[in-house]
């Protein structure tokens, strides 16, 4: 089994370090553009080894592909973060042209992969490598709404002063904040969530997970690693061992939910083959309306790509 993470920046370091962590694969390769980080990130990991008592074998490389021939699973975290003065056109620009690249190499070593995609914008540069690739929709998927769903749960934990191991949750939509927390589907150990907190305080949380990216941007003048790196490492884990985990997971619709020819956020079972299933949940008019809203908004980040190509 041999697992490529692609991009060794905090988010890709901190994946690939789970994923030998928990040993997923006898091969970690970790891919970068710039000369030597993949190779110092992956050496540092692997030097973790005889410490924490794993035998999975990272090793980094600069841009050099032929080191991820035969990847089972593939990880795309490259991109850069959107900068003071950038358009929102001027940041899917950019880091299309780097997702696109990336793909192809994938496409041309390991054409049998599944990706994850985890570079922002998430529902557009998800698209953008399934267009690239040419792979069945069922093995290009992005990673957002598993991180989403922890903030909210973590938040939750907080509030209720309960292990978040108990908090089971789904977000659906686009990743950031037209995002749609489902709190009717939110249980604590079995309990549905509002029978547990106040709606005021709910609604505050629900609110927080929107922003959540935004506050740890706020509080270290740079996004996340931690989180989203555990999370894509937890969609690598389900594929490898064929767990069948349900996950909210950005994928191609194809008129689920009433939505078409769009990447956007619903559970799924995820397993060996990527996408086994998409789940459709009876949402009521609210949550309907609020799902329809995060549509028009990622469909407009599409198109401005579309218009690009």
């Amino acid at each position: 089994m041999k697992i490529t993470v692609v991009g060794a920046g905090n988010v890709g370091a901190t994946c690939a370090n789970v994923i030998a962590h928990k040993e997923l694969a006898n091969e970690v390769i970790i891919v970068d553009i710039k000369e030597g980080i993949a190779e110092g990130k992956a050496l540092d990991i692997w030097q973790t080894a005889p410490v924490n008592l794993y035998d999975s074998r990272v090793i980094g490389s600069t841009n050099d592909y032929t080191k991820t021939a035969g990847s089972d699973v593939v990880v795309i975290t490259s991109g850069l973060p959107r900068k003071p003065g950038m358009s929102r056109d001027d940041l899917i620009a950019t880091n299309a042209g780097i997702v696109n690249s990336v793909t192809d190499n994938i496409v041309k070593h390991s054409p049998n992969a599944i990706i994850i995609v985890v570079s922002n914008p998430l529902d557009v540069m998800t698209y953008a490598a399934y267009i690239t690739s040419k792979f069945d929709s069922k093995k290009v998927f992005g990673m957002a709404g598993i991180l989403d769903t922890a903030r909210f749960r973590a938040f939750l934990a907080e509030a209720l002063n309960v292990s978040p191991k108990d908090i089971q949750a789904v977000l659906m939509g686009g990743h950031g904040d037209t995002m749609v927390p489902l709190p009717r589907y939110t249980t604590v150990g079995g309990i549905p969530v509002t029978e547990l907190i106040d709606a005021d305080k709910l609604n505050a949380i629900v609110e927080r997970t929107k922003k959540g990216g935004g506050e740890l941007v706020n509080l270290m003048g740079t996004s996340a690693w931690y989180a989203p790196g555990a999370a894509a490492a937890q969609m690598v884990e389900a594929i490898v061992r064929d767990q069948r985990r349900v996950f909210p997971v950005c994928a191609w619709l194809t008129g689920e939910y009433g939505v078409k020819d769009l990447y956007l956020g619903v559970p799924v079972i995820l397993g060996k083959n990527g996408i086994e299933r998409i789940i459709e949940l009876d949402l009521n008019d609210e949550e309907m309306a609020l799902l329809r809203d995060s549509e028009t908004a990622v469909r407009e980040v599409k198109t401005a790509y579309d218009n690009m190509r």
